[in-house]
């Protein structure tokens, strides 16, 4: 299954989810609904993921946490807030740096339409 494959089957459980709970709630409900909604769907499921920071020979095992990593390809992260920062993306992107991974999601359910608060991340240059 490709990165985007798998970014579909997220987004439609995404949109599932935003329906029937609608915005306001924490972000560890989302994490939860969402890890439900894509393991029923078949895709393995990683929740809060260390990704290690490599820097001079030092190693800091949980230097960051991604929210989910679906199929070990594509990282989601999720916030629940009237408007994400552009620090948001940034740090979506400095985890597929680190993770050597492709494409990120930064799904915002805080947004009153789901649609208003997606936000692909694609790192072009993967080692």
């Amino acid at each position: 299954m490709t990165e985007n494959q798998i970014a579909k089957l997220v987004l439609d459980a995404a949109f599932k989810i935003h329906r029937r709970l609608g915005p306001g709630l924490l972000e560890s409900v989302y994490e939860t609904v969402l890890e439900h909604e894509l393991t029923q769907m078949g895709l393995a499921v990683e929740r809060q993921v260390p990704i290690p920071l490599l820097y001079d020979g030092l190693k800091l095992e949980d230097g960051f946490r991604a929210d989910l990593v679906i199929c070990g390809r594509v990282i989601v992260e999720l916030k629940s807030l009237e408007q994400v920062a552009p620090v948001h993306y940034k740090i979506l992107l400095t985890y597929l740096r680190l993770a050597n991974k492709r494409l990120g999601l930064l799904i915002n359910f805080g947004e009153e339409h789901l649609k208003d608060g997606i936000k692909r991340v694609a790192n072009s240059m993967p080692e």
